[in-house]
């Protein structure tokens, strides 16, 4: 398995203000220095960065010198984080659209994944058909991702219409995507990432450990996830890709990345 770390630790997880007027420009922002992340994610020992679409759209006319920039610092591009609401039929044009463009500066930038998140909740609570609805956006922007190279994966995520796990459920029996699971975010949705794993794991392409402490998202070994279990059943399950370290914010991300490595190195025994 391969080691990556997503850079919105470094500005926390916002959206591009643009987003509001123009969905075709409603983009995930982390606020603070792609720059910088790259660097102290070196610097901590990983191998591989996730980042956001709209940081990735800020390299749009600059493609060359993110790719630069990542193979100074040793670093893979694992894979851009994009999604949409993808349940209003009037709007899904525009957020296909979003998600093109996205998957076409992904694939420029060297990405191996697309990371979908989304599905959402309307005002009057999610409907029975918002599931078919967000399945068939789903395979949609697979199919795109597929045009570009790339594979598609979604995550669930608090906030969205796929919270616990029989919403999940619910979800992978109507689409074919693969999915990334998010150990923090299931476990907040009522779930047990072991059990995803064990139950989705033939269709698990990449995934993201983020540990999980009293209602907050905090680095690995500071929460009560069991990774060790979770490697354990990924081996069996013969997966060998990329496991992205995640988390929305921390007062020093440097040293969150380096704790989660320490973590990693020295308890999971992963180099």
């Amino acid at each position: 398995m391969k080691i990556g770390y997503q850079t919105n630790t470094w500005g926390g997880v916002v959206g591009h203000p643009a987003g509001v007027t123009s969905v075709k420009d409603s983009y995930y922002l982390a606020n603070g220095s792609t720059e910088q992340a790259i660097r102290d994610i070196a610097a901590a020992g990983y191998q591989g960065i996730e980042l956001f679409d709209g940081n990735l759209v800020q390299y749009e006319n600059r493609i060359d010198e993110f790719r630069r920039l990542l193979s100074d610092s040793g670093l893979a591009l694992i894979g851009v984080y994009t999604g949409a609401n993808f349940i209003y039929e009037d709007i899904l044009p525009d957020e296909m659209a979003k998600i093109e463009k996205t998957a076409k500066l992904a694939a420029a930038a060297g990405a191996e994944h697309l990371v979908l998140g989304g599905g959402a909740v309307r005002a009057a609570g999610i409907r029975d058909e918002d599931f078919a609805a967000l399945a068939k956006g789903l395979d949609s922007a697979a199919g795109i991702a597929k045009k570009y190279g790339l594979r598609a994966s979604y995550h669930p995520h608090l906030g969205t219409m796929v919270e616990r796990p029989d919403q999940l459920h619910r979800l992978m029996l109507l689409t074919d995507i693969t999915l990334c699971p998010d150990t923090a975010h299931i476990e907040a949705g009522g779930g047990d990432p072991l059990e995803v794993i064990r139950k989705y794991g033939s269709r698990i392409t990449t995934i993201h450990f983020k540990d999980y402490r009293s209602g907050a998202f905090v680095p690995l070994g500071e929460g009560g996830q069991p990774f060790a279990d979770m490697l354990s059943l990924l081996r069996e399950q013969g997966y060998d890709g990329w496991v992205t370290i995640e988390l929305d914010s921390h007062d020093d991300p440097a040293k969150a990345a380096s704790i989660s490595r320490a973590y990693l190195r020295d308890t999971l025994h992963l180099r």
